[in-house]
């Protein structure tokens, strides 16, 4: 087991140092900052100054080579637009982030997980196939387009819910939080269902297959033959059996959401990192931008890592492959 994490640890830290290089090049061969910092009237030697303080008049492969001894540092650097650490900005915007993303993960995943099992266990009833209608029109329809439509329902025609920003925070040790007010709930409602929509499709069909796969097998006809009940089946080995799909699933959906929220953050003008990754990318804020890239694939990697833990904890296969 040891070896595995070991093996594991070696691979991660080869795909964050080709990542590094990857995305460096990539964001600073682009386009110019010089020319959104600085006015066009700017006399030439406050333009020079500027290019020289952000260490842009030097080599590509001298930046990067110093960005990377900052980042062993744990320094990404200062952001060009809002001049500060970018590290302290986008901690500033991630609790927004946080709270969007776990509660459209966990409604995705109790919801899903429930309506697929039943829609496996009873495949032939009405409700099974409204179900599995949903979960097609999940797949179907762009994310942005349902926001819209939740917007101009819940929003606009019924007046229920509010369109936008964060709503009241409550602070909990120095972080603000909005899911613990009632005006915050209000707020979150939209955009978390919009962010779940996707992901409760997926939910549904996977524990949907995996439920049809497990009933058919000799395990689920001894236990009804020993007089099992079926809610005991159901609980005790259909969702022990189908545990391993749903963990992948969840992790790697827990991390494309966190790093990926950017629509639904941009359409609800909801205050976390996907809005400010979009922003710092309108002004070409390249600390920002590299920061946000690098610890997204940091996020990939660290998920991966601990699907793979738990796989071994549920999995016997797994254990005595890594002993």
């Amino acid at each position: 087991m040891l070896g595995f994490i070991i093996q594991r640890l070696l691979q991660a830290s080869v795909v964050m140092a080709v990542m590094s290089v990857i995305v460096f090049v990539g964001v600073y061969a682009i386009g110019n900052p010089i020319e959104i910092v600085i006015p066009p009237d700017a006399p030439q030697d406050i333009r020079a100054e500027t290019i020289r303080r952000f260490g842009l008049d030097l080599p590509l492969w001298q930046q990067y080579f110093i960005f990377l001894s900052n980042l062993v540092q744990g320094d990404f650097g200062r952001s060009f637009i809002y001049n500060m650490p970018v590290l302290d900005l986008i901690a500033g915007r991630l609790p927004a982030t946080l709270e969007l993303v776990m509660i459209s993960i966990l409604t995705a995943t109790v919801g899903g997980v429930s309506l697929g099992v039943y829609a496996g266990y009873r495949p032939d009833s009405w409700l099974s196939r409204l179900i599995m209608a949903l979960s097609v029109l999940g797949f179907s329809v762009p994310s942005f387009w349902v926001g819209l439509i939740l917007i101009l329902t819940f929003a606009v025609n019924l007046g229920w819910l509010p369109a936008g920003s964060r709503g009241e925070v409550v602070t909990v040790f120095g972080v603000g939080w909005s899911f613990l007010t009632l005006n915050g709930l209000s707020h979150i409602l939209l955009p978390a269902l919009n962010l779940a929509f996707f992901k409760l499709a997926m939910m549904i069909r996977l524990a949907r297959a995996g439920t049809r796969e497990v009933m058919l097998t000799d395990t689920i006809k001894f236990a009804r033959a020993a007089g099992i009940s079926e809610g005991r089946i159901l609980r005790r080995h259909v969702l022990k059996l189908i545990a391993i799909p749903i963990i992948t699933v969840f992790g790697l959906e827990l991390g494309s959401t966190l790093a990926f929220a950017v629509v639904t953050e941009t359409i609800f003008s909801w205050p976390g990192v996907g809005k400010l990754i979009i922003d710092s990318i309108t002004v070409l804020d390249r600390p920002v931008m590299v920061a946000y890239l690098i610890l997204t694939a940091l996020l990939f990697v660290l998920i991966n890592l601990t699907v793979d833990l738990v796989y071994a904890v549920i999995d016997p296969r797994m254990r005595a492959r890594g002993a």
